[in-house]
């Protein structure tokens, strides 16, 4: 079982840069990847990254892609999503995800556990 916390969201004008946090309980959250998703009113959850249990790969959505880095500290159980060059179209909800498969994956149902969210907003 592991059960997942965001922080970090708020409020930011188009340009500046947030960090996300997702803390993590459990033993064993080396062995998990992390994906980072959001979720616009009205819109489906779309993929955003995921970083690999040891944070030796990582994989980005091309939206994100050269502006957002994953990171992860498993000595303190925490992903990380480094955002910059912020837009007001990343707005949205901000969910962290644990996969216990081998494989990277943008598939939201591959996901076996999600944290509750966290707001995201960039002003223009």
């Amino acid at each position: 079982q592991v059960q997942l916390v965001e922080s970090g969201g708020g409020l930011v004008q188009a340009g500046g840069s947030l960090r996300l946090s997702c803390a993590a309980s459990g033993r064993t959250f080396s062995s998990y990847a992390v994906g980072w998703f959001r979720q616009a009113p009205g819109k489906e959850r779309d993929f955003v990254g995921v970083i690999s249990g040891t944070g030796g790969r990582t994989s980005y959505a091309d939206s994100v892609k050269g502006r957002f880095t994953i990171s992860r500290d498993n000595a303190k159980n925490t992903v990380y999503l480094q955002m910059n060059s912020l837009k007001p179209e990343d707005t949205a909800v901000y969910y962290c995800a644990a996969d216990s498969g081998a494989l990277l994956t943008t598939r939201v149902s591959r996901y076996d556990y999600w944290g509750q969210g966290t707001q995201v907003t960039v002003s223009s």
